[in-house]
């Protein structure tokens, strides 16, 4: 594998959103096997801290979008499309950044989905950003990890 660049993505998604089946989809699959992202950091924290007194928040990365939800066992690191997890606490008069826990042999081919969920109100936005590394692969990994995503679903 050889490094060919760097991508962050950002955005907001709720609990509500994750829970109705609609992660948030980070597209990376740019058509080809031969190119692949890792992910290297992870964040995660609440949105609103000026109108939620307990925004305890929780993240997750799938490489599908069927992963389980916040009413199932949310961190599942017996389920082989989750990579990475994340939990952040913020309150009115504090902010604490989240820490995260990334698997080191993450590799995504297609695309990349975010989950959330929180202590408090589920519409509650919840804040992330991912920062990945952007490879050079053959097309034979590129296959075989995509077959190996797939037996997972």
């Amino acid at each position: 594998m050889k490094k060919i660049g760097s991508y962050t993505a950002r955005g907001i998604v709720t609990e509500d959103e994750t829970d109705a089946g609609k992660p948030q989809k980070i597209p990376l699959f740019d058509g080809s096997f031969k190119t692949a992202y890792r992910v290297r950091e992870f964040y995660i924290w609440g949105a609103d801290l000026s109108t939620v007194s307990n925004n305890d928040v929780a993240g997750k990365l799938s490489k599908n979008a069927i992963g389980s939800t916040a009413s199932e066992s949310f961190f599942r690191a017996d389920d082989d499309n989750q990579i990475a997890w994340a939990g952040g606490e913020g309150h009115q008069d504090t902010f604490k950044m989240s820490s995260s826990i990334i698997d080191p042999d993450n590799l995504i081919v297609e695309d990349l989905y975010v989950y959330a969920a929180t202590q408090g109100t589920t519409s509650v936005p919840i804040n992330y950003m991912i920062i990945m590394d952007k490879y050079s692969i053959t097309d034979w990994q590129g296959a075989l990890s995509m077959a190996r995503d797939r037996a997972q679903e």
